[in-house]
């Protein structure tokens, strides 16, 4: 009975061990698989799992580039304003603008001004960054007694998109064309592909001009600031008539003008014609008078005796 159990036992072992051997086989064929499966197509596997890694970024800058973002404080906006102040010193009150501008990061892009007694005027253009805007107008009308203010708004946000697509297009379109002109063969293409980078460059340079001319007027807001003294009156600049009150209106101040012109031209010539036509046509009529004098006179029996045979 004993032999028989450590015969069983014996028996027993064997197979745990057989089984664990088989096991281990199984285990050791299955990673080797997929390790060779890995070796012989690791390349096209790594290209695989990189490509989307790498295309994900990309994919998400398309879609970004695609859909900017249109909200209202991302809009760009032209901000244009004037406003009309009556002062008491026109003088003191100009060094104030200045000074308004150069608080809020902003400059003078020009002054007019003339002088009167108690008549002043002085006509400032100022550009502001946008975002001051509001706040450097509200500056400027606390300045005085405030009489006219208008402010125009230009929405360009479309403009500005359009534009920023057409310069990626470009500078794509530059790049192949570069890309080209160095693998020319020979002279003609060389010539060809030349001529084709300078214009797509002159393309580009010209669309860049646009962008920097949009982005200078979203940046910077322009407010004219027109100050007038105690006596200053205002000129009223307003458009004319239309329709067939304005074509009359036209129509008279043209000829009033060309009858100006006209006039003008015979003051000019005035003195001339007396000085030279006075002269002529004194000896005009003594010739004439002269001839007269001397011209025989015939008779019609002179005529008929001459004519006779």
């Amino acid at each position: 009975m004993r032999k028989r159990g450590i015969v069983a036992a014996l028996l027993a072992g064997m197979l745990l061990a057989g089984c664990g051997a088989d096991s281990m086989d199984s285990s050791e064929n299955v990673a080797a698989k997929p390790a060779a499966g890995g070796a012989e197509g690791g390349g096209a596997a790594a290209d695989r799992a990189a490509a989307p890694a790498g295309a994900a970024p990309e994919q998400g800058k398309d879609t970004a580039a695609q859909a900017p973002d249109l909200r209202i404080d991302q809009r760009s906006i032209i901000y244009n304003g004037s406003i009309t102040v009556r002062v008491d010193n026109v003088t003191d009150k100009a060094a104030q603008v200045t000074g308004i501008a150069a608080g809020n990061g902003g400059f003078v892009g020009g002054d007019e001004r003339q002088s009167g007694d108690g008549s002043s005027t002085a006509t400032i253009k100022l550009r502001i960054p946008a975002d001051k805007f509001s706040a450097v107008v509200d500056q400027l009308a606390k300045l005085g007694d405030e009489e006219n203010r208008g402010i125009n708004t230009q929405d360009v946000t479309e403009e500005v998109v359009d534009l920023d697509a057409r310069i990626e297009v470009q500078k794509a379109r530059v790049e192949s064309g570069k890309r080209l002109l160095a693998e020319a063969k020979s002279l003609d293409d060389l010539v060809m592909l030349e001529r084709e980078v300078a214009s797509r460059e002159s393309d580009l340079a010209s669309l860049e001009a646009k962008k920097r001319r949009l982005s200078d007027l979203t940046s910077l807001s322009t407010i004219t600031v027109v100050l007038l003294g105690p006596n200053a009156t205002v000129t009223d600049d307003g458009d004319d008539p239309a329709g067939f009150l304005g074509g009359l209106s036209n129509g008279w101040n043209a000829l009033v003008a060309s009858l100006g012109v006209l006039l003008t031209v015979l003051g000019a010539l005035l003195p001339w014609i007396i000085a030279l036509g006075l002269p002529a046509w004194a000896i005009v009529h003594l010739l004439r008078r002269y001839r007269r004098r001397n011209t025989p006179v015939v008779t019609p029996a002179a005529e008929a005796s001459t004519s006779t045979p």
